[in-house]
């Protein structure tokens, strides 16, 4: 299949950890890696944010990267993007007249905006994956939420709109189902690990070590790690993620994160690193005893799998994909979002047991390989896919 997939915002090419840099970026170029691998021909349109960004971009996994032309050449926070849109969607429906598609794939809402807008079009048949949903971000962030207000009511549209919905875990049906998808529609496919990446390690001597990872945003929960910490003895907390170390000191929430240690009289056992480059994360989770995922609300959450394939049990909140992922009492254990008391009490039980953290680790490692490598993700996105070109259409059919 020649495969158009389409994601406006997180650019497979772009280095993760900045603020709107994360795991839709690792699970684009993955996918495209594993479906390229499977025989596949896929281009990722993304916008081009940048004035030095070439049109056209041969990434190493064997995919090209287009860089669509919508708005300023610059940095655009995502929640702005909105109102460039319809300059994306035009230039995807002028790409697709052009060249012949088989099949496209949004991800997330306003490609996915984009992407039915172009289909109708175009007559290329397409599937939509969220990665997020504003419903969700709504409930959990109340004024605060950022998202431009036609956010729900699109998603909504594109629920009925695409020829097939591809949800990551159990939850988001149960959160798509509420939005108005027909029960039955979603395909379960999930986020993977690059299990040829990150290899499990053997475990070292016990040391209390904690590690999180991740955006600096306050969604994120880490500040309920640092509330954990304080009420851990001897433990220590590592947080891998947001701008570089040397931008750390103006960066909000890592100016936040450290006050409440300062309050707590841990700030000596915590360690702010930054940003850390891909090629470093194997060794980083190796090193922790236990990795920490607390977020009040998570779509799918790559970093509980990448510990997994590392062979370190996972302590996470019950929410999103987690409660897909981590199996409690097997490859780790669930504590509920925003409950730091639960969570040291949970912290501490398991880093006094390292032979129970030798057995998580193991099992989080088997469970990674078994279940979620990309080569699986590709081959379950591949059927979806597959399934659609049967219903190209003409652009006078496909238009509502």
């Amino acid at each position: 299949m020649r495969i158009a997939m389409v994601s406006e915002h997180a650019n497979p090419l772009a280095a993760v950890g900045g603020v709107d840099a994360g795991g839709q970026n690792v699970h684009v170029d993955a996918l495209a890696k594993g479906l390229v691998d499977r025989g596949h021909e896929v281009t990722v349109f993304s916008r081009r944010d940048s004035t030095t960004a070439a049109v056209s971009v041969a990434a190493p996994g064997g995919y090209e990267v287009r860089h669509v032309t919508a708005g300023p050449p610059a940095d655009v926070p995502k929640d702005d993007l909105w109102r460039h849109m319809p300059a994306f969607a035009g230039r995807l429906a002028e790409a697709w007249a052009e060249e012949a598609f088989d099949v496209a794939h949004a991800h997330f809402w306003m490609s996915g905006w984009a992407t039915m807008t172009a289909a109708a079009e175009t007559g290329v048949p397409w599937a939509q994956t969220f990665h997020a949903l504003g419903s969700v971000k709504r409930r959990h962030q109340g004024g605060r939420d950022t998202s431009p207000p036609d956010r729900i009511d699109v998603e909504r549209e594109l629920c009925s709109a695409a020829d097939a919905v591809v949800a990551t875990c159990r939850d988001e049906v149960r959160e798509l189902e509420a939005l108005g998808l027909d029960r039955g529609r979603a395909r379960i496919v999930p986020c993977g690990v690059d299990v040829d990446h990150f290899v499990a390690a053997a475990h070292r001597r016990p040391g209390r070590r904690l590690l999180a990872v991740g955006r600096l945003v306050e969604r994120k929960g880490i500040d309920d790690a640092v509330r954990a910490l304080a009420a851990l003895p001897g433990a220590t907390l590592t947080v891998a993620g947001g701008p570089a170390a040397d931008a750390l000191d103006l960066d909000p929430e890592a100016q936040r994160l450290r006050s409440i240690a300062d309050e707590l009289g841990c700030a000596d056992r915590l360690e702010l690193l930054g940003a850390v480059g891909r090629d470093r994360m194997p060794q980083l989770l190796a090193a922790a005893d236990v990795v920490v995922a607390t977020p009040w609300y998570e779509p799918f959450g790559i970093v509980p799998l990448e510990a997994m394939a590392v062979g370190r049990p996972v302590v996470g909140t019950a929410v999103g994909g987690l409660l897909d992922t981590v199996v409690p009492g097997v490859t780790g254990e669930l504590v509920p979002q925003r409950d730091p008391v639960t969570l040291a009490a949970t912290l501490g039980r398991l880093v006094d047991d390292p032979d129970r953290i030798r057995r998580y680790g193991q099992a989080g490692a088997r469970r990674a390989r078994a279940a979620y490598g990309w080569d699986r993700v590709a081959e379950a996105t591949e059927s979806v896919l597959s399934s659609l070109t049967s219903l190209s259409r003409s652009p006078q059919e496909a238009r509502p």
